[in-house]
């Protein structure tokens, strides 16, 4: 079974659409564990008003909220999954219809997957957030013209789908296109690292530590791009006070490995 950990943090309208795409899935064997790192009563209520109308298995992970500590939060879902293999998802990211499939169809022994994101702009999330629920045909009219007029960023990513070919492979660990809003793992590779270092606190790199640990471990990166694209709804730039010092420490684990 595919485990889903979602974290989010205070933007209840957002999961709700997260959430809703989910249960679009053409695969529905997932569970989702929510890895919350200290939103308020709006975000929970947002999950129960779904568990009451769809049968996906959700269970929510609540810490205190104490700053920016997805880390301990994530670690904390990968315990708590079922699952054998581990996609990593967030709350403010909308995903295709064939999302967990395509997920599927790229896991495989000894491998990592790091997928890509379609970037929306302001104008276009603000009419999302406005639907009362989500829908992707509708999102799906008029692609051309929401790329023309900068709604998306990408557009050929949602119109063509590979399979597993070998271009997808990376020789070596490069920085490029590690998102933390889609990424999958098998359990037991990620549990035999130790999860996210917990110590990096603030946001910025966590992901791309994970990467080069579970690479350096002996696990080989694939690329999810032309696959498992996940929509990103715009909002502002997170607080990137902490993001140098975790990039230092991020490269200092990669020079000391190299030596």
């Amino acid at each position: 079974m595919i485990s889903i950990l979602l974290a989010t943090y205070n933007w209840p309208q957002a999961l709700k659409l997260c959430l809703e795409s989910l249960a679009t899935q053409t695969d529905q064997k997932f569970e989702v564990i929510i890895a919350d790192d200290g939103s308020t009563q709006n975000t929970k209520e947002v999950i129960n008003t779904f568990r009451d109308l769809h049968s996906i298995a959700i269970t929510h992970l609540w810490q205190e909220d104490q700053g920016f500590r997805k880390t301990q939060i994530l670690n904390k879902a990968i315990a708590a999954a079922h699952g054998d293999y581990l996609v990593f998802l967030d709350g403010d990211c909308i995903v295709q219809p064939d999302f967990v499939a395509r997920h599927r169809q790229l896991a495989q022994k000894g491998y990592l997957v790091t997928g890509s994101r379609v970037l929306l702009n302001e104008s276009l999330t603000k009419e999302l957030l406005a639907w009362p629920h989500w829908d992707f045909v509708r999102f799906s009219a008029n692609l051309i013209n929401k790329r023309l007029s900068g709604g998306i960023n990408k557009y050929w990513p949602l119109k063509i789908k590979l399979g597993n070919v070998a271009w997808r492979d990376y020789k070596q660990f490069v920085w490029r296109r590690i998102k933390g809003c889609n990424l999958a793992c098998w359990k037991v590779d990620a549990a035999a690292i130790n999860g996210f270092d917990e110590t990096m606190t603030g946001w910025g790199h966590e992901d791309a530590d994970f990467v080069f640990r579970l690479q350096h471990n002996g696990i080989r990166r694939k690329s999810g791009s032309l696959s498992t694209e996940v929509l990103h709804l715009f909002h502002k730039i997170n607080d990137q006070s902490n993001a140098a010092e975790n990039t230092r420490r991020v490269r200092e684990k990669i020079l000391a490995k190299a030596l």
